[in-house]
C-alpha cells in the first residue's frame, strides 16, 4: 500500500515539473523581448519604471510598454522590433482603454471583447498608435477594430475574421 501512494505522489510531482517546465519555456520569449526593449530603452532614453510589456504583431512587430519620463509623468512607449525606432506619447494625452472599449460598442455589437492591447496601425502607409479591440460577435466571429490613441476615432475595422 505505502508503495502505491509513493508512487502516486512521484508521478504527481513529475506532472507538476513537467507543467512548471512547459511554462517556464513558453514565457522565455516574451521575457526576453522585454529585457531587449527595456535595454535598449535605458540606453537610448531617460526613460524609468517600466511596466505592463505587451508584444504587438500587426503591419510590423511593437513593443509596447509603460514608463515614467524626466517629470515623472506615465508615458507609453512603442519601440519597432525591425528598425527600434521609439515613439512615446504621454498616458494622459490619449485616449484611456475603456473609452476605446466604448467606442467598439458605440459603432458595432459585439458579444464578448476578447483582448484590448496598444499597437501600431498603418493608415495610408502612416503608422499611429491605436488600441486594437478583439471582440466575439454573436456568430462567434472575431472582429478586430482599431480606435486611434490620440484621438479616440475609429481607424478601422476588421469584420468576421
Amino acid at each position: 500500500m505505502k508503495k502505491w501512494i509513493v508512487a502516486g505522489i512521484a508521478v504527481v510531482l513529475a506532472g507538476i515539473g513537467g507543467m512548471v517546465g512547459i511554462y517556464l519555456n513558453s514565457t522565455e520569449p516574451i521575457k526576453s523581448a522585454e529585457d531587449k526593449a527595456v535595454k535598449l530603452l535605458q540606453q537610448e532614453t531617460k526613460l524609468t519604471q517600466f511596466s505592463d510589456f505587451q508584444l504587438y504583431h500587426g503591419e510590423e512587430s511593437y513593443y509596447v510598454l509603460k514608463a515614467r519620463n524626466e517629470k515623472e509623468q506615465a508615458v507609453y512607449v512603442w519601440v519597432s522590433e525591425k528598425d527600434k525606432k521609439i515613439m512615446t506619447k504621454l498616458v494622459s494625452d490619449g485616449v484611456k482603454e475603456d473609452q476605446a472599449v466604448k467606442t467598439v460598442y458605440a459603432d458595432r455589437e459585439p458579444e464578448q471583447v476578447i483582448s484590448v492591447k496598444l499597437g501600431m496601425a498603418r493608415i495610408q502607409k502612416t503608422d499611429r498608435p491605436a488600441w486594437e479591440i478583439l471582440y466575439k460577435t454573436g456568430n462567434d466571429n472575431l472582429n478586430y477594430y482599431y480606435v486611434d490613441f490620440e484621438t479616440g476615432e475609429k481607424l478601422r475595422a476588421i469584420d468576421n475574421f
